[in-house]
């Protein structure tokens, strides 16, 4: 494995376990990684403002990425990189979530809109990302600060059709993928976590064969291929685990933690 100089780590499904906790042996991960000179940083499909309570005990110093990477920005929480999806191509993300009966939100850069506050995971993810939810009549006033837009559905076959279905009436104009199996995002065009990766790496000076990435869904792809090393989580499904160059425990399994080990024992690190 070459010599790892930055780790960046997807958070919801990897970094956090399934209620959202970030454990303490993530947090000396994150340390003993930072004392072996190794940068580390988070890149989610969250909205920055579902971000804001890792900074702290992660002691981030670089630059984090929300809303899949197509947004960057410093640990004050101060734009660097910004990105919002067209108009046009908001509603008709919203048309086609519609069509398929799904819950549907709108993130700005400071705020999450809703027209259904009873919705289905409106609970799970006001408590994920720690912030409520402000509920609108119309999402039409807000169509051109798009940062992402989500479907939410616990049918997950159905969320598969709809994603094949928003691939093809978006095209090129924006990014769908599924972040959970119960989320679908729409995010600005050409821009994921690969190219956050990039981008990081180039602001660090590195080649990103000396990055490592870790996650567990599609939207995680991106950043394996322009990575020296991936990693999968235990509780990634098998396509995701077939894409990544090592896999890991599960997230309730401390499955972060021990690819920090593994990083360390094979990067010339100690993680003793």
């Amino acid at each position: 494995m070459n010599r790892i100089r930055l780790v960046v780590s997807d958070v919801d499904g990897t970094l956090v376990t399934r209620d959202k906790i970030l454990t303490e042996a993530a947090e000396v991960g994150v340390r003993r990684l930072k004392e072996a000179g190794i940068g580390f940083t988070i890149v989610s499909s969250r909205p920055t403002l579902g971000m804001h309570f890792l900074i702290e005990p992660l002691a981030l110093t670089l630059p984090f990425g929300s809303f899949n990477g197509s947004s960057i920005v410093d640990p004050a929480l101060n734009p660097i990189e910004q990105h919002v999806i067209s108009a046009a191509t908001a509603q008709r993300s919203i048309d086609v979530l519609h069509e398929f009966g799904v819950d549907i939100w709108l993130f700005s850069s400071d705020q999450w809109l809703t027209r259904n506050p009873g919705g289905e995971y409106v609970p799970h993810e006001k408590r994920a990302i720690r912030h409520d939810p402000v509920i609108v009549d119309d999402f039409a006033p807000y169509l051109s600060s798009a940062c992402k837009i989500v479907g939410a559905s616990s049918n997950a076959p159905l969320l598969q059709r709809c994603e094949a279905a928003m691939k093809q009436a978006v095209g090129g104009q924006a990014t769908a993928v599924r972040s959970q199996s119960y989320y679908l995002d729409v995010t600005p065009p050409g821009q994921d976590k690969g190219t956050f990766v990039e981008s990081v790496a180039r602001r660090l000076g590195i080649p990103t064969a000396e990055v490592a990435t870790i996650g567990d869904m599609q939207n995680d792809l991106p950043m394996f291929a322009r990575s020296g090393v991936s990693f999968a989580m235990g509780n990634a499904t098998d396509d995701v685990k077939q894409r990544a160059t090592h896999v890991t425990a599960s997230n309730e399994d401390d499955g972060f933690a021990k690819a920090m080990e593994y990083v360390l024992k094979n990067s010339g690190g100690d993680p003793h």
